[in-house]
């Protein structure tokens, strides 16, 4: 390969990597205008630590559920166990009809949080008492 075209190829190569670098680029937060370089491998590691952390009340065997029905809303933790009932199970329904398969963090359910008390109550008596 000539001189001439093996320039030619490191100038692409290099202006392709000068294009890509800002994916790469996140803001220092010191003085303004810095930047520091991101390695993608710790970029991949923040969004995980992002989308798995668990709050603190949301203990093993649990999971949290926001009751809305327009501007009132209310947060449970509730257990595991309510994936099998019944009435919960149809709020599940409800809630993938109304707003799909994309929610992040707690689960929405499109009810009353006075509905879903209800229907954690009534799941609390009906169950029976382990001894």
């Amino acid at each position: 390969m000539e001189v001439g075209k093996k320039k030619m190829l490191l100038k692409s190569l290099i202006t392709k990597v000068i294009k890509g670098l800002p994916l790469f680029l996140a803001p220092n937060g010191g003085a303004r205008g810095t930047r520091r370089v991101s390695y993608l491998s710790d970029i991949v590691e923040e969004e995980n630590e992002r989308t798995t952390k668990v709050p603190e009340d949301v203990k093993e065997g649990h999971f949290a559920v926001v009751a809305m029905h327009g501007e009132e809303t209310k947060r449970f933790v509730v257990e595991l166990d309510y994936l099998t009932d019944h009435a919960f199970l149809k709020l599940l329904e409800q809630a993938r009809e109304e707003y799909g398969f994309q929610q992040k963090g707690a689960l929405a359910v499109p009810c009353t949080p006075e509905e879903l008390q209800k229907i954690i109550e009534n799941r609390r008596v009906d169950m029976p008492l382990l001894n």
